[in-house]
């Protein structure tokens, strides 16, 4: 399957809607979701979504699918998830290479897997089997990281690699998480970004991060950094045409700053992209 290319979009968020719908600004190719914000039965969240819908494309991204537990895949959780999808038609899904719970309690974080060949095994099959209940193609995102295991066999690349390949899905390639980890654990990010296989990259996360010296924090609630717009130009050198889009969820600007943001984007990643369409 040839990589579907949707161009520059922003994650859709609550503050934005009124604007979206009133100004339908053209500086947005496409929108993601946060697929639990909408996995309900009705009410006005829906109500805005559906109407959004109806002027942009979308892809659904979730953060409690938990594909590294050993706990059951969630058959209520996953029923949800298809009839959202099936209601807006997304152009894939997407989730977290992490866990996020055991014992069928939710802990809300993102948390990190050991690199070895019985996750690779384990979260593949689980990945196989959510991609074919959906029907649709899967995205898997890399994580920000602050720890590793001791148990650890591979890198965090070819650890995704391994997976994406097993699983036959596809990878949400978060440019922020890579210059966040690779700050916090010392590794050289573009050795991170040139081993992962380039036709699986379907998509990009951009986003703001808390620098506290001797940490990167992942936190969504800043202006991009110099440093990841950086690195996003060396991705796009590397990777050519990959769908961008940016997420900010707390401290939220006015919806033209986030335009001006993803215009940089946009521009950045011109040389690189001009044959997509």
């Amino acid at each position: 399957m040839d990589t579907p290319f949707l161009g520059f979009g922003l994650g859709l968020r609550p503050d934005h809607y009124e604007d979206i719908l009133e100004l339908k600004p053209e500086g947005i190719d496409w929108f993601e979701i946060i697929s639990e914000n909408f996995m309900v039965e009705g009410g006005k969240p829906l109500r805005y979504l559906d109407r959004i819908r109806a002027d942009y494309p979308m892809v659904m991204h979730g953060v409690s699918l938990s594909l590294g537990s050993t706990d059951p895949l969630d058959r209520d959780y996953l029923q949800r998830l298809k009839a959202l999808a099936d209601r807006i038609e997304p152009a894939w899904f997407s989730d977290h290479l992490c866990w996020t719970g055991v014992d069928h309690q939710n802990l809300h974080d993102l948390l990190p897997l050991p690199y070895t060949e019985d996750t690779v095994r384990h979260v593949a099959d689980r990945i196989a089997e959510v991609q074919d209940f959906i029907g649709r193609p899967m995205l898997i995102e890399n994580l920000s990281s602050y720890i590793t295991w001791r148990d650890d066999e591979m890198t965090e690349w070819e650890f995704l690699t391994a997976i994406v390949e097993a699983a036959d899905c596809h990878i949400l390639l978060d440019v922020n998480n890579i210059f966040v980890s690779a700050f916090n654990h010392g590794f050289d990010p573009l050795d991170y970004i040139r081993g992962v296989p380039a036709e699986r990259v379907w998509q990009h996360h951009l986003a703001g991060h808390q620098n506290q010296g001797n940490l990167i924090i992942d936190t969504h609630d800043e202006p991009i950094v110099d440093g990841v717009w950086a690195l996003y130009e060396q991705t796009a050198a590397l990777l050519g045409p990959v769908s961008t889009m940016i997420e900010r969820d707390a401290n939220i600007p006015p919806l033209s700053e986030l335009l001006e943001e993803l215009d940089q984007a946009r521009r950045i990643a011109a040389p690189y992209y001009r044959d997509a369409s």
